[in-house]
């Protein structure tokens, strides 16, 4: 589709008449289409197989995409408690707690986990999240980077087209420690007591990968399996039909709103791309802050505390502490500044650095 020169680009094949009509591309999949092409000549490029990607600079069509609803953490804790199958709670609890993708969580290997009695006990229990469980074609397996895949798991069915493989997540800011509260520390303590419970069992019959997320005989769990557990619930509690990585979301709302907008400790524990370069030079987080997190959300959410926090300083929709609007400032662009999250997170971060000298 691309020419390799760079001469053409999809917004060549957008101004034919055929692809313009709706029935046959419509601005969406075109910027779907155009991301696997990128994604492939990426890949391309990884493998010395060209020198450079063509479609880098391809102009694509402009699509505003629909906002999709998200759970409230009302929602989540009812589907929680609702939550009748074992893995599909754990994953409930994950998902929130440390804000990990589907793929995330279902590589998370134990020497990854520290839930240990004295990390319980000095509130610095956490996860490292280091690689992920995907699945590619069978053909695709041969090709791709030795230094990206860790293992391939034992396919079930020999038929299948496709395998699942561990491998190291997409990106460096993937790679976080994320503290948890102490209520999925201990989750995570009852589940490797049973895991231990079972291998003496079964003996050599248990595959041992190390995984957390694990089945009878320590494959890992299957991401479809998850969603259809999760669909029965969102269906017999007449809860809103969200998709599981929209846990995400609820999860990264919730810790903004309980830390005050401290989005550098929230984007640490999401992996998520950096934030503008003010926050990111002014707005530092530092790791006591993160581990401080996790224990106001054992506090807030799972000793049912505060299922709806506010922004710190709003009670009854007035701020806490009021000040004086300097001779010869505008109030209301003062007014939006304040407003503004990233700019609240670096007057908090600036407060603190002179509170500190």
């Amino acid at each position: 589709m691309l020419h390799y020169g760079g001469l053409w680009d999809l917004r060549f094949f957008w101004h034919l008449p055929c692809l313009r009509q709706e029935q046959w591309h419509t601005a969406y999949s075109m910027r779907i289409k155009g991301g696997r092409v990128r994604s492939c000549f990426r890949q391309a490029v990884k493998w010395e197989m060209m020198d450079k990607n063509p479609a880098i600079d391809a102009t694509l069509p402009k699509y505003k995409a629909e906002e999709r609803e998200i759970w409230t953490a009302e929602m989540l804790m009812q589907a929680i408690d609702a939550c009748e199958n074992k893995w599909l709670k754990v994953a409930f609890h994950l998902a929130f707690a440390a804000t990990v993708r589907l793929g995330e969580l279902l590589g998370l290997t134990w020497d990854c986990v520290d839930v240990s009695e004295e990390a319980i006990a000095e509130n610095r229990t956490y996860i490292f999240i280091n690689k992920q469980v995907e699945r590619v074609s069978r053909n695709a397996v041969d090709e791709l980077d030795s230094k990206e895949v860790i293992l391939i798991f034992p396919s079930q069915r020999k038929n299948n087209k496709t395998v699942r493989v561990l491998k190291t997540p997409k990106t460096d800011t993937s790679e976080r420690k994320v503290y948890i509260p102490k209520f999925v520390a201990q989750i995570l303590v009852d589940i490797k007591k049973e895991q231990d419970e079972l291998k003496d069992i079964l003996g050599s019959e248990y595959q041992d990968y190390n995984l957390v997320m694990a089945t009878t005989f320590g494959l890992p769990i299957g991401d479809s399996y998850l969603r259809d557990q999760m669909q029965k619930v969102i269906d017999e509690q007449g809860l809103p039909d969200v998709v599981f990585h929209s846990l995400r979301h609820t999860s990264v709302t919730y810790k903004l709103k309980l830390s005050g907008g401290d989005i550098k400790a929230v984007q640490g524990d999401s992996g998520h791309a950096q934030a503008d370069m003010v926050t990111e030079v002014y707005g530092h987080i530092i790791d006591e802050d993160r581990r401080k997190n996790a224990q106001r959300m054992e506090d807030a959410f799972y000793n049912r505390e505060n299922l709806n926090p506010q922004m710190k300083g709003a009670v009854d929709g007035q701020t806490a502490n009021t000040v004086a609007v300097p001779e010869g400032v505008d109030a209301d662009l003062l007014m939006k500044v304040l407003g503004n999250p990233e700019m609240a997170a670096l007057l908090t971060s600036l407060a603190k650095s002179l509170k500190a000298e």
